[in-house]
């Protein structure tokens, strides 16, 4: 039988741990990498495709939309569309071609290609 106090070690143990193993995940998830994608040209083709009349993106001009959901701390999402994991190559799918993803999703393709895309999913992930 463990003595009270060797269980409150266990336990503040347990609790740093959990703390730990939470910052580690949010740095990962704050700090991904596009490989080839460029944030600043991102942030062009948001503005150039009209993200902004659907979703509130920072940093975007005039990006106000009220349609989709805020874009800020995107990194830090676990699911695209509630469909697939947040991941880079989700992500740039989903860029270029929402319906193949989510079919009755209201977002439209809009064109974009998957270098333009690559470099918008740059910018989304470093956004805070």
């Amino acid at each position: 039988m463990l003595s009270p106090r060797t269980r409150s070690a266990a336990k503040i143990a347990c609790i740093l741990l959990a703390i730990a193993a939470c910052s580690s995940t949010n740095e990962t998830f704050s700090s991904r990498q596009v490989p080839g994608g460029h944030p600043k040209n991102g942030r062009n083709y948001i503005e150039a495709a009209g993200c902004g009349s659907c979703h509130m993106i920072p940093g975007v001009v005039n990006a106000r939309g009220m349609v989709g959901p805020s874009l800020e701390h995107f990194a830090q999402r676990t699911f695209i569309a509630g469909e697939v994991p947040n991941t880079t190559d989700n992500l740039v799918r989903w860029i270029v071609n929402p319906p193949s993803i989510e079919p009755k999703t209201a977002m439209p393709a809009l064109g974009v290609t998957p270098s333009q895309a690559r470099d918008i999913a740059a910018y989304l992930y470093q956004l805070r």
